[in-house]
Order: C-alpha cells, then sequence, then structure tokens
C-alpha cells in the first residue's frame, strides 16, 4: 500500500504530521538515536571528565582529534557496501552490519567505562579512538541504511527524524552519563550508555532489508576488489561540479565545528556546574533543537531544498555569534539560556535541510561509501582545526574573539552554496537517491514533478 495515502488512525492527524508517523521516518528517528550515543561518549561528556580530573585545556581539546576517526570512515565504508558476512549475512548486506556494528559500539564503550584518565592519558586516547572506529561504522551503516528506506519525497522528513533521535540519544547518554557519575561514578555511567546502541539493531531487525538497496555485484579477481574501493569516488567526481560540491561539504561547517567542540571548555571557565550545564546545555538546547528540526521540516517542504539550505546556513553562522556574546557576559543563566536557544534552534533547522542535500547527493549503488565521504569531510577541518589549534587559540585571544572568528568562518561556505544555486551546480551534483522513488529533490516546493529515472 502507499503510505502516501492516509488510512486508518492516520488519516486523522493533520496533513502536516502524518509524513512523519511512515514507516521509514519512523525507522529514522531510531536509527539516529543509536548514532548519536558514541559522539556523546568522546564528546562533550569526555571533555567534562577530563575538565574534572584537571587536565589542561591543550590536551583536552587534542582529545577531539579522535572525532578525525569519524573523518576517515570513507577509506573502509566499502567494505560496508561490498562485502558480505558470514552468518549474519542471510538477514541481508545492511541488517548483518546493523548487527555487527552496534556490538562493536557496545563493546568499545564498556572499553572506554574502565580506564582512568588520572592514571593513564595515553590508555585513555586509545579508548577514545576505538570508540570512535566502532561508531564511525556504525554510522557508516545507520546512514547507508537510512538513505535506502527513504524515498526522495521522504528525505525532509525522514532526515528530521533522524535529527530527533541523534539529539535524543546523544542528550540522554550524555545527561545520563553525568547524572550516574555524579552518584555512581563514571565507570558505571559509560557502562549504562552502552545500551542506547540497541535501538538501531533492533530496528534493523523489524524493519528488515531496505527495498532500493542495490545488491553489491560478485567480486571476482583482484580487479573486482579494488573497483570496489574507487568506484563510489569516480562516480560522483564525474559529475558536473563535484569538486566544488566537495569544497562546500569541507567549508560549511568549520566556524559550528570548532564552536561547538569548545564549547564545554567555556561554560567550565565561566563556573557553570554540572546541574546548570544539564539544564541549560542539555535542557534548554534539546528543546530549542526539537522545535528547530519541526521548523526546519516545515521550510524545506515551503522553500525547497535549495532556498531552505541557503537559509539554514545563514542562521548557523549567526548563531556563533551568540557564544561570542555569553563569553562577554560571563556567568549568566539569561545569556546561556538565549545562546544556547539560538544555537540549537538553527542547528536543527540545518540538520534537516542540509542532511536531506547531503542524503540526495548519494548514488544507491554506493550509498555507504558516498554517504561516508560526504559526512566525514563535513567537518574534517573544524575537528582538525580543534584539534590542533583551538585550545591554543582561546588561551591566545580569548573566548570573545574566538567565537567572532567562528562567526567569520561560516561566511564562505554560506556564499558557495548560493554561487552553486545560481549556476545549476546544487541540481546537476544529485544522485539517484534523491531522484528514484516517489518525488524528486530537485523540485522546487510546489512545483509539478517530472518522472523519476528508474
Amino acid at each position: 500500500m502507499d503510505e502516501n495515502v492516509a488510512t486508518g488512525w492516520r488519516a486523522s492527524l493533520p496533513e502536516g504530521i502524518r509524513p512523519y508517523t511512515e514507516a521509514a521516518p519512523l525507522a529514522a528517528f531510531f536509527l539516529g538515536v543509536s548514532s548519536g550515543f558514541p559522539y556523546a561518549m568522546i564528546g562533550a561528556t569526555l571533555t567534562t571528565r577530563l575538565a574534572q580530573d584537571g587536565l589542561d585545556k591543550k590536551s583536552i581539546t587534542a582529545f577531539s582529534l579522535a572525532f578525525l576517526v569519524y573523518n576517515l570512515k570513507f577509506l573502509w565504508a566499502w567494505v560496508v557496501d561490498g562485502v558480505r558476512l558470514p552468518i549474519l549475512g542471510a538477514l541481508g548486506q545492511r541488517v548483518s552490519w546493523l548487527i555487527l556494528a552496534g556490538l562493536l559500539v557496545i563493546a568499545a564503550v564498556a572499553n572506554l567505562a574502565f580506564v582512568d584518565p588520572s592514571s593513564s592519558l595515553l590508555a585513555t586516547a586509545y579508548a577514545a579512538i576505538l570508540v570512535g572506529v566502532a561508531g564511525a561504522t556504525f554510522d557508516i551503516v545507520i546512514d547507508a541504511y537510512r538513505i535506502e528506506i527513504l524515498s526522495p519525497r521522504q528525505l525532509g522528513v525522514g532526515s528530521g527524524m533522524v535529527q530527533y533521535g541523534w539529539r535524543i540519544g546523544s542528550v540522554a547518554a550524555g545527561a545520563l552519563a553525568l547524572v550516574l557519575a555524579a552518584r555512581v561514578g563514571w565507570h558505571i555511567a559509560y557502562l549504562a550508555c552502552a545500551g542506547f546502541a540497541l535501538p538501531a539493531m533492533i530496528t534493523g531487525l523489524v524493519h528488515g532489508e531496505p527495498e532500493r538497496h542495490r545488491e553489491p555485484k560478485q567480486r571476482r579477481g583482484f580487479g573486482e576488489a579494488v573497483g570496489a574501493v574507487y568506484r563510489p569516488f569516480t562516480e560522483f567526481f564525474q559529475r558536473q561540479g563535484a569538486f566544488l560540491v566537495l569544497l562546500f561539504i569541507l567549508l560549511h561547517k568549520i566556524g559550528d565545528t570548532l564552536g561547538q567542540l569548545t564549547l564545554r571548555l567555556l561554560l567550565d571557565d565561566l563556573g557553570f556546574t554540572n546541574d546548570e550545564i544539564a539544564i541549560f546545555d542539555i535542557g534548554v538546547g534539546f528543546w530549542a533543537y526539537l522545535i528547530g528540526i519541526f521548523v526546519g521540516g516545515v521550510l524545506y517542504s515551503k522553500l525547497g531544498m535549495k532556498r531552505s539550505v541557503l537559509l539554514s546556513l545563514i542562521l548557523m553562522g549567526v548563531s556563533n555569534f551568540s557564544f561570542a556574546l555569553l563569553a562577554q557576559a560571563g556567568h549568566s543563566n539569561e545569556v546561556l539560556a538565549g545562546a544556547i536557544g539560538f544555537e540549537n534552534f538553527a542547528s536543527g533547522i540545518g540538520g534537516v535541510t542540509v542532511v536531506a542535500y547531503f542524503s540526495a547527493l548519494c548514488d544507491l549503488r554506493f550509498t555507504a561509501s558516498q554517504y561516508a565521504l560526504i559526512s566525514a569531510a563535513a567537518s574534517i577541518v573544524g575537528r582538525f582545526l580543534t584539534g590542533t589549534t583551538a585550545g591554543a587559540m582561546v588561551e591566545g585571544m580569548g573566548y570573545v574573539n574566538f567565537y567572532l572568528l567562528t562567526t567569520v568562518a561560516a561566511v564562505p561556505g554560506i556564499l558557495l552554496f548560493w554561487w552553486m544555486m545560481r549556476a545549476g551546480l546544487v541540481d546537476s551534483s544529485i544522485g539517484t537517491a534523491g531522484v528514484v522513488g516517489e518525488g524528486d529533490a530537485r523540485a522546487e516546493a510546489g512545483a509539478a514533478e517530472e518522472p523519476a529515472p528508474r
């Protein structure tokens, strides 16, 4: 039955809510829950843990290099596309890898639970990197599964749902870790959070293998094996304007990444307590992000993909300025609530529009490999700068000037996307994930759609 036609209880829902109740977007939500929690374990949560153990800023920000593993995931994403797992492979290519990757994440987080940063910083770094490797592999499978179960008309809604799930998973894991750490210690806190890997694994078993997944051809010989590595990338770079698209992907998130990975240091230096961080960074930010996601879905449907992406880029760029105001104001709960609220609201909008655009760029034959390249490139520059220079920059120029710099860093990405829209390069770069099935990601809002190529 066509899910686009509302029947039964769904017919009684408001028209704007119905798409969120379809099976594929609901599955995307649970995938997002599991995708978000490993990031929290080696992101804000580990930053707070290290800061409370008395480490200096340069050492703490260096741990953000563990995130660089996420930026290297395209190197092994082809394995997820092309290697069939023994025994588990009977469940399907995507489902079997969901199960395996989920188990790897649970094991890696459990390992991080038992390291002691005050005793061995090196062992903690290795454990964080292992979580990064397992989490990146989990993300490869989750992203491919999500894109392949969503039709083009569902990309906006599905991107919103996965962002809902991602934020709930990361915030819930982060909040649970903070609360438990204050009462029973970091070891138990991390072990409890490992259970957040289960929603994606269960979703794969219940929803089953994606219908739009293109089974990999049988590999024969060394040449075919090598081809499995390079073909996803050669296909992408053969498209018109592909290198400019990649440049945009590299540039658009520099300021946001720099600002977010140093935010906990700012809050710690301004004297905010764990409870205040939980209330404002996690509480206010959480609801602002959810509202932003809903608004992002509305903007995507009303403005179309291109104009909604451009608007979200502008809002995300301006949001970093709010943290400069917070740094200037000092320990102020009111200013913290405003800064966190606006930044998360803007990020929620961007989480729908930008993720939908990046998803539409994929060729369904190489979903895992191509989205891994896209998502890895999206934050690699910001993460590298954070891990190598952010701590020194904060100490050298102060938080106010640092966050002003991150605001300016958003401008090149905004201007580049605007030019790509004018030149038609955004449309020419869309892959089969954006046109095969119901709808066409390239269509302007309200415009008649041409039949999608099959």
